[in-house]
């Protein structure tokens, strides 16, 4: 043995497992090699906005072939810390440090162990409930047919609900999402009891104030419900409906810029002359905006001049958003809404997610803040600056992107590497009451859709036209995409984290990237196989509440079969395994499992073998 042994995964070498609350002890433990005979052993630790601090290790214990020692700190104060080791012998020291992929060795480059530290008074809001999300984009899911108006001008009215959105420039060569399909808050109202049957126990709506696009992320009024989608009224009524299906109802939040087509800006001029930034250099709005020169040129969202930027560090654009008393966040909160999806989280400062998690949290511990982040948001660095997004005072929990990626991958390709690295790291990173609630989709109205994902071309490189053409799937492929899919929401349904179904996958719908991505519901035409698959996962899902507060530990990953155990105690845990192979294939069972009966999700089973896309689920549970 010539290698230091360390696994911050392994309570054998850290102690307690993962990201801690502020407060609380860590134990570490590294095992050197008895030719190593070292002067000195030390724990390093090290965080972004101080020098690194030098902790000595003691020999706890040795053995014939190696020595262990041991360190126990105190972390007092909520950040992210990152730690490795050293040691001296003969006058040379050495560090020991660690890759994703491997246990620290001997004079490596690679990375440092990450340690998370948050806040200990942290808690996972109880709105999400122990269900699932089920997130709807409003234009497309459900039309009550309820008379609409006064309807802005410029919109296009689309009477033939399940065609393909427009997906074509206009006369000018812009792409303006002008169509609507006319889905309301009273027609999402009218199917509560279906979502009661999927196991929903958290809605996120996609943006529903005034905006003159049918995604509604080029807000154009705070305070006003969409035309189209109804008034206030329909949204409280929404949400009082909700309520007592126990369903929570959370809004998408667009903070870092408005629409220019907007009561703020009015480039358009629809709203007065005199009205706006763009139109008037005395406007109280002026001052959100940064003019190089004015009017025309100004900072906007990715260079878009259609989404102006405004500066959320301002006073009174705080005030507007979130201090006052019927300051943005609030007024929707009085109306009902148990929390915001902060709209690209990346792009806004400390001061107003520190504010806006105030102005949530002032209504109830329970309501929640959650964060649009495509990575691990543990240890984001944006525009340069280390974000504390998950340490305490900002956000609960965001869309879990890195599990969406690795499952998908797993179920089409085999991907077991990326798989087990990719959950383990989130799961050893994530602060438990964040874990506990990660927004964890398939699909989203940024995503393909998860048919299309698992058996699609790659769109990559082709355009609007070819994904048109593409856009529905060949029988064999839709076949064989169905039995993936069951496969992988299984896997979701189970990993630490809430599930989010985005409204449709359950029904069937295929599609590319923004517009295919976010077609009508089909009402009436579902595939009902599916619906009743999900609805069975939900009320699974529903039925073992403790999945919500319990370990994971991988036991299986291979090319062909995934297994895992999520635990609370010994009365309740659940053992899943699924195949994703064309093939049958044995998988061990673990013997706390040995004399239960699997519950078979898909496929078939006799035992120790599951047949092609099979799932399987192994259940404790004291209720």
């Amino acid at each position: 043995m010539n290698t230091c042994m360390f696994d911050s995964k392994l309570l054998e070498y850290k102690k307690p497992f993962g990201a801690v609350p502020s407060g609380s002890f860590v134990t570490l433990r590294i095992y050197l090699p008895k030719n190593i005979a070292p002067e000195r052993v030390s724990m390093i630790l090290r965080a972004d906005d101080r020098c690194d601090k030098e902790y000595p290790m003691e020999l706890l214990e040795y053995t014939a072939n190696e020595n262990i020692y041991e360190v126990q700190f105190l972390p007092i104060e909520p950040k992210l810390y990152f730690y490795s080791f050293l040691y001296c012998t003969q006058g040379n020291c050495h560090t020991i440090t660690s890759d994703a992929f491997q246990c620290g060795e001997v004079d490596t480059n690679s990375h440092w162990w990450q340690l998370t530290v948050y806040d200990h008074s942290m808690k996972t809001p109880q709105c999400f409930g122990k269900g699932i999300i089920y997130q709807i984009f409003p234009d497309r899911f459900c039309n009550s047919g309820t008379e609409k108006g006064p309807i802005p001008y410029g919109r296009s009215i689309r009477r033939d609900w399940g065609a393909l959105p427009v997906f074509l420039p206009n006369e000018k060569g812009v792409f303006d999402c002008s169509d609507y399909f006319g889905g309301d808050l009273r027609g999402i109202e009218s199917k509560l009891d279906y979502l009661q049957s999927l196991g929903v126990t958290c809605l996120y709506l996609n943006p529903i104030f005034e905006a003159h696009s049918n995604h509604r992320y080029n807000v154009a009024n705070y305070k006003k419900i969409d035309p189209l989608l109804g008034t206030e009224e329909d949204f409280s009524s929404l949400c009082a409906a909700a309520k007592e299906h126990n369903i929570a109802v959370i809004l998408d939040g667009v903070f870092n810029h408005t629409g220019s087509d907007s009561l703020y800006f009015n480039r358009e001029g629809r709203y007065g002359e005199h009205v706006g930034a763009y139109r008037d250099s005395n406007s109280p709005y002026y001052p959100w905006y940064h003019f190089h020169e004015y009017p025309d040129n100004y900072d906007s969202w990715w260079g878009f001049e259609t989404l102006p930027a405004v500066n959320e560090t301002r006073e009174d654009y705080l005030d507007f958003i979130c201090r006052s008393e019927d300051s943005v966040i609030h007024h929707w909160m009085n109306a009902g809404a148990s929390g915001f999806r902060l709209d690209v989280v990346d792009e806004l400062p400390d001061v107003i997610l520190d504010e806006i998690n105030k102005a949530v949290k002032s209504h109830g511990e329970d309501c929640c803040v959650i964060g649009e982040v495509w990575e691990d948001a543990s240890n984001k660095i944006a525009y340069s600056q280390r974000r504390r997004y998950l340490l305490g005072g900002q956000l609960d929990s965001v869309m879990n992107y890195p599990f969406r990626s690795c499952v998908l991958n797993y179920v089409r390709y085999g991907d077991s590497r990326q798989f087990l690295t990719t959950i383990s790291s989130i799961v050893e990173h994530y602060p438990l009451p964040v874990l506990n609630c990660a927004m964890n989709p398939l699909s989203t109205h940024d995503t393909e859709r998860a048919l299309t994902a698992l058996v699609g071309e790659s769109s990559e490189g082709h355009d609007r036209p070819w994904q048109a053409q593409h856009h529905y799937l060949s029988m064999d492929d839709y076949e064989s995409a169905i039995r993936m899919l069951k496969v992988a929401a299984v896997i979701q349904y189970f990993l630490p984290g809430i599930p989010s179904l985005y409204y449709g996958d359950e029904a069937g719908l295929s599609g590319y990237r923004d517009p295919f991505n976010r077609c009508c519901y089909p009402w009436g035409y579902e595939n009902p196989d599916l619906v009743s698959w999900f609805q069975t996962l939900g009320q699974l899902r529903c039925s073992l509440g403790f999945l919500q507060h319990s370990d994971f530990t991988p036991l299986c990953v291979t090319s062909q079969i995934c297994s895992f155990v999520r635990r609370m105690d010994e009365r309740n845990q659940v053992f899943i395994v699924v195949n994703r192979t064309k093939d049958g294939a044995y998988f061990p069972i673990p013997k706390e499992f040995s004399g239960i009966e699997p519950l078979v999700l898909c496929g078939t089973y006799r035992p120790g073998l599951l047949s092609e896309y099979g799932a399987l689920a192994f259940i404790c549970c004291e209720d």
